[in-house]
């Protein structure tokens, strides 16, 4: 689930996506203050607007909304004063992990490609990294499948020159850590890091 809300530029509406995957064909339904965006043909509700957001909720956030149990419950709520039937299956875990690099070999179609495989602690992951920097030993900040990215980027499952990979390593750049060094390559933390914590973002390097 993705949520965002940017009163600014699109006004108080809240916009949730339930589904990573681009919906052919639109159908919308209007009830109250929700529009229900669904699948044409197979009638899966992909994603919803709340309209008049800040009537059933206090959002702070300009741009991705964290999906806590208490925003959701505010949603619920808003649902049943509209008499909307939706049921939002919620993965509260965090997205944003510390991995460690168990191993790393050489892409088998691609030089400057690395395939590692991750512990995160509850998973091994295996994750191809562009990163020149990477190496097996290390601590590293996963963005695992489900993650939003501050640029607005979504981590899905993917395939890089017919490789798996099943999340990112992520830079300190991409993490819009401040002072981040413009220099290409993942942030590596310090060796005393548990593995499989949730990381949170620095103000500063």
């Amino acid at each position: 689930m993705i949520i965002s809300y940017n009163k600014p530029f699109v006004g108080d509406v809240l916009l949730v996506q339930l589904a990573t995957e681009p919906i052919v064909k639109t159908e919308v339904e209007r009830i109250g203050d929700f529009a229900i965006l669904k699948e044409e043909a197979t009638k899966e509700v992909k994603a919803f607007n709340l309209f008049n957001a800040s009537k059933y909720l206090e959002i702070e956030a300009q741009g991705n909304v964290e999906v806590t149990p208490e925003i959701i419950g505010k949603i619920e709520k808003a649902m049943a004063e509209n008499k909307v039937d939706i049921s939002l299956d919620v993965d509260f875990s965090p997205k944003f992990v510390v991995g460690f690099v168990a191993e790393k070999e050489k892409h088998p179609d691609a030089d400057k490609l690395s395939v590692c495989k991750v512990n995160v602690g509850d998973e091994t992951l295996q994750i191809v990294c562009g990163a020149p920097n990477v190496e097996a030993g290390q601590k590293v900040v996963v963005a695992k499948i489900g993650a939003v990215m501050p640029s607005g980027l979504v981590i899905k499952h993917s395939e890089l020159r017919g490789v798996a990979s099943e999340g990112m390593l992520c830079s300190a750049k991409e993490l819009a850590i401040p002072n981040a060094p413009s220099a290409k390559g993942i942030l590596v933390l310090d060796e005393n890091t548990e593995v499989g914590s949730p990381f949170v973002t620095p103000t500063t390097l």
